[in-house]
């Protein structure tokens, strides 16, 4: 099914005003399993950098602008850029971002298989951008020369498991507007490595129980928004019954170790 309709709905629902705005990322921040795994991956980059003032990070696919809206929040003193293919989602975010005053964040258009600023960055974050191009070896490398020394680069995306929603060998991938169902750990080391990163590690999220909370918040509800949009004034009924189940299989899922998982959170650096 066609995802990004459904996400452009939502968006325009929650960007009618700050409350609205900020209540929708923190929701996204509750709901959405990767988030809470990025979230835990970024405590080692906040605290070995929190009493700089200087760090230049770049949001690599923003989407609503929620994983730049977190970091600002961290220290409103970081400089945050981000790029975005569409002009809609880049006027929205820079708008919120200056009603709020958050002058260290900007948003610009552009394509990340062209995209390169040389040594400028101390940390790159992607998250479920990469199953969406093509030329990813290209991105990566493009990733990489950004990169200050140093630097750390950090991708959530499906891995070859399940991603997607593809659980066999025959089945379409859940979400249309990916170009792959998924990265399997091997395969993303080697691109990362051809890049020149180091220092690679790849974790498996959604495990069992990270899946299961995944159906529940995010796949079913999306399925039955795709089918009618009356869904949208059930949901949040929907949700006071799922959402205790969702937060402790979230927590659960972040904090064991996954020997399987469709998604794959990877931290790289430019050593």
């Amino acid at each position: 099914m066609k995802y990004d309709p459904i996400k452009a709905r939502l968006g325009v629902v929650f960007s009618k005003n700050n409350f609205l705005r900020k209540l929708f990322y923190r929701l996204l921040d509750l709901l959405l399993l990767r988030a809470w795994h990025v979230h835990y991956q970024l405590k080692e980059f906040f605290y070995q950098n929190k009493k700089k003032k200087d760090i230049k990070v770049f949001d690599a696919g923003f989407g609503f602008g929620q994983y730049s809206w977190y970091i600002s929040r961290k220290n409103p003193w970081w400089e945050i850029q981000g790029i975005e293919l569409k002009e809609e989602q880049v006027e929205d975010c820079n708008s919120f971002f200056k009603k709020n005053r958050t002058d260290k964040a900007t948003f610009f258009s552009g394509d990340l298989t062209r995209y390169v600023k040389p040594d400028y960055y101390n940390l790159i974050l992607s998250v479920d951008v990469m199953e969406h191009i093509e030329e990813d070896t290209q991105v990566f490398e493009n990733f990489f020369k950004s990169l200050k020394p140093e630097g750390m680069l950090i991708i959530s995306t499906p891995s070859d498991l399940g991603g997607s929603g593809v659980e066999h060998e025959h089945d379409e991938s859940f979400i249309e507007e990916h170009v792959r169902d998924g990265y399997g750990k091997k395969e993303i080391t080697e691109k990362l490595n051809h890049a020149g990163f180091s220092n690679i590690k790849v974790l498996y999220t959604y495990g069992k129980l990270g899946s299961i909370s995944w159906k529940l918040s995010m796949k079913y509800p999306i399925l039955l928004l795709g089918k009618s949009s009356l869904f949208y004034f059930l949901l949040p009924f929907y949700y006071l019954v799922v959402f205790p189940a969702c937060m402790i299989l979230n927590y659960l899922d972040v904090r064991r170790i996954n020997k399987t998982g469709t998604g794959l959170l990877v931290k790289a650096y430019k050593n």
